[in-house]
C-alpha cells in the first residue's frame, strides 16, 4: 500500500507524517508492504517532498522577507538521463514565519531571496526550476525576485525604488536589459494552488495580504502598487501576457515572471505528484492512505490529500484518510473517493493533546481508519478481491 500525506501544519512535516502513518499501518497489518510518498500541493513542503523522493538537499544564504540573512533550503534532483531539476520555495526565502505580521511588514516584505534561490539553482546547472508558491510574507508581484536576477525597478529620477510591495508605488520604469540570460532557456515552472488574479477585489492584496498583517489601508495601498506594477510590466518591451488566473498567488509573484520570462503556471499538486512519481507508486498499490493537518472545505479545492484520493479512486484503489482535524461530512468524503477516515482528535483525549503529541496519535488514527476499511475489504496481500467503497457501504468517522 502507499502512504502519501501532506504536512500536518505546525506539528508534522509530510515525511514525518508519512513515517508516523506507516507505523500505524504496520501496527494494524504487521505484514503489509508500505511505500511512503510524502506530498505537497506546491507550497510549503514541496522541498521536503522532493528530498523524500531522492533529491539532494541544498542550503543557500539569502535575504529574507525583511532583509535579514536566512539559510534557505532547496533541492536538486538528478534524473537517470543526467538532467537536473531544482525545487525552491517562496516560503523558505520569504516566509510568513520570518516576520511578526503588521501593516508595516506587509508593506515592506519582499521576494528578493526567492530570486537568489533561483539564481543558485541556475548556478548549479538546473535545466528545470520548480518554484513552490505559498506561505509567503510579501505582496510585491515577484519584483524583488526579479531584481535579484537583474531587473531594475526605477523611480522618476532613475534611482532604484525600495524593495517591498509599497515601494512599487514609487516605480516609474522597468529596465529588463540586465535580466539573467539563463532565464530565457531554463524551464521555469511556478506551482500554484489558487486562481486569484494579480489585483482587484479577488487579487493578491485584498484576499491574501490580510493574513500577512495588512489592515484595510495597507491592502488598498498594496493593491494600488500591484496595479502600477502591472502597468509597468505591460509597457516593458517584449513582455508576455501575465493577467491570468493564478497570477495573484504568493503576493502576485507569478506576474513578473510570466511577463518577463518564459515561466509557466502549473497546478501545485499535479506538479509535485509527477515529481515524486505518485502514479508509478499507485500502479503497484492495493490501498492508499492520505492525510493532512485539517481535512475541511478547503481540502476539496484541489489540496494534495484529496487530489491524490481522486487519482487512486479513478484507478479503483480504496482510499483511507487521517487528519489532525476532520470537518468534512461522510458524503463529502465519499464523493472525494475516501472510503474511511479518522482524525487525531478521535483518538486523543483533546485537540490540544493531539497537536502536542501528533507523532504519537497519528499511528493510532491510521490504525482506526484501517479498522473501518476492514469492514469492507480484506487485508492487503490476501487472495480475496479488493472492493472499494463503491462496492460496499463503509463507516466513516469524522469530527466537526
Amino acid at each position: 500500500m502507499v502512504v502519501a500525506p501532506d504536512k500536518f501544519k505546525g506539528t508534522l512535516t509530510a515525511p514525518e507524517a508519512a513515517e508516523a502513518l506507516a507505523a500505524g499501518v504496520r501496527r494494524h497489518w504487521p505484514g503489509a508492504r508500505v511505500s511512503t510518498v510524502p506530498l505537497a500541493d506546491g507550497g510549503e513542503g514541496t522541498v521536503d517532498a522532493a528530498v523524500a523522493a531522492g533529491a539532494q538537499l541544498r542550503r543557500t544564504a539569502v535575504r529574507g522577507a525583511l532583509g535579514a540573512r536566512v539559510r534557505a533550503r532547496w533541492a536538486l534532483l538528478t534524473a537517470e538521463n543526467g538532467s537536473t531539476t531544482a525545487v525552491v520555495e517562496s516560503a523558505q526565502a520569504a516566509g510568513l514565519d520570518q516576520v511578526r505580521p503588521s501593516p508595516a511588514t506587509a508593506r515592506a516584505a519582499h521576494s528578493y531571496g526567492c530570486g537568489q534561490l533561483i539564481r543558485a539553482a541556475l548556478d548549479a546547472g538546473a535545466a528545470d526550476v520548480v518554484v513552490g508558491l505559498g506561505g509567503s510574507a510579501m505582496t510585491d508581484g515577484g519584483s524583488g525576485a526579479l531584481r535579484a536576477l537583474g531587473l531594475e525597478v526605477l523611480d522618476d529620477g532613475g534611482a532604484p525604488v525600495p524593495l517591498g510591495g509599497a515601494g512599487l508605488l514609487r516605480a516609474a520604469r522597468l529596465d529588463a536589459s540586465g535580466l539573467d540570460p539563463r532565464l530565457r532557456s531554463v524551464r521555469l515552472r511556478l506551482a500554484v494552488d489558487v486562481q486569484n488574479p494579480l489585483y482587484g477585489p479577488a487579487g493578491a492584496a485584498h484576499v491574501f495580504a490580510g493574513q500577512k498583517g495588512a489592515d484595510a489601508g495597507a491592502r488598498a495601498e498594496l493593491d494600488a502598487a500591484l496595479r502600477r506594477w502591472a502597468a509597468l510590466l505591460a509597457g516593458t518591451p517584449g513582455s508576455r501576457p501575465f493577467r491570468r488566473p493564478g497570477a495573484g498567488a504568493a503576493g502576485g509573484f507569478p506576474s513578473g515572471f510570466l511577463a518577463l520570462t518564459p515561466a509557466v503556471l502549473e497546478g501545485g499538486f499535479e506538479l509535485v505528484a509527477a515529481l515524486v512519481g505518485l502514479e508509478q507508486h499507485l500502479q503497484r498499490a492495493d490501498l492508499l492512505l492520505v492525510g493532512e493537518g485539517s481535512l475541511d472545505e478547503q481540502s476539496l479545492q484541489g489540496k494534495a490529500p484529496l487530489a491524490a484520493a481522486a487519482v487512486a479512486a479513478a484507478r479503483g484503489i480504496p482510499v483511507a484518510a487521517v487528519a489532525g482535524r476532520l470537518s468534512l461530512s461522510a458524503r463529502q468524503l465519499r464523493e472525494a473517493g475516501v472510503g474511511a477516515a479518522a482524525s487525531l482528535v478521535d483518538v486523543a483525549p483533546s485537540e490540544a493533546e493531539a497537536r502536542a503529541r501528533a507523532g504519537h496519535y497519528a499511528p493510532l488514527a491510521a490504525a482506526e481508519a484501517l479498522r473501518q476499511l476492514d469492514r469492507v475489504r480484506p487485508e492487503p496481500g490476501r487472495d480475496a478481491p479488493v472492493r472499494t467503497h463503491e462496492d460496499t457501504p463503509g463507516s466513516i468517522r469524522h469530527c466537526g
